[in-house]
């Protein structure tokens, strides 16, 4: 189990646009940035599109944590990131579920499923 809710993955899934805001190493929130989320099973996942060079991803490296929400009820939670290795078959799992959420963008979907977005796969917890 993910510790995620039903109504939770069910909003993830569902909406296109949801809020990432890491935790500092001063344990304060960096500001929020729009992330595109993904769905795979009970579990969710995120990428930088800018690689590691993504400043809101850069953050999440020194505390692995932050704070997760969409507009719509249901996502208003702290989280854990977790570093996965996207080149083991979850990671195709990862970008099959990209490009059928946003397959109405297929530039970007090609940019988040490329390696540099890969190595910047995260998956989020609630804690």
């Amino acid at each position: 189990m993910s510790g995620w809710t039903e109504q939770q993955l069910a909003v993830i899934e569902r909406t296109d646009e949801l809020e990432v805001a890491p935790r500092r190493g001063d344990g304060s929130l960096a500001g929020k940035r729009i992330v595109w989320a993904v769905r795979v099973g009970d579990d969710v996942y995120i990428r930088s599109v800018r690689g590691r060079s993504g400043a809101w991803y850069r953050t999440t490296r020194s505390s692995h944590a932050g704070h997760l929400s969409a507009d719509t009820d249901g996502v208003d939670t702290d989280v854990t990131f977790a570093d996965i290795d996207a080149t083991a078959p979850v990671g195709d799992q990862i970008d099959a579920a990209y490009r059928a959420k946003y397959s109405r963008y297929p530039g970007p979907v090609k940019s988040i499923t490329a390696d540099e977005a890969r190595a910047t796969t995260l998956k989020l917890s609630p804690k």
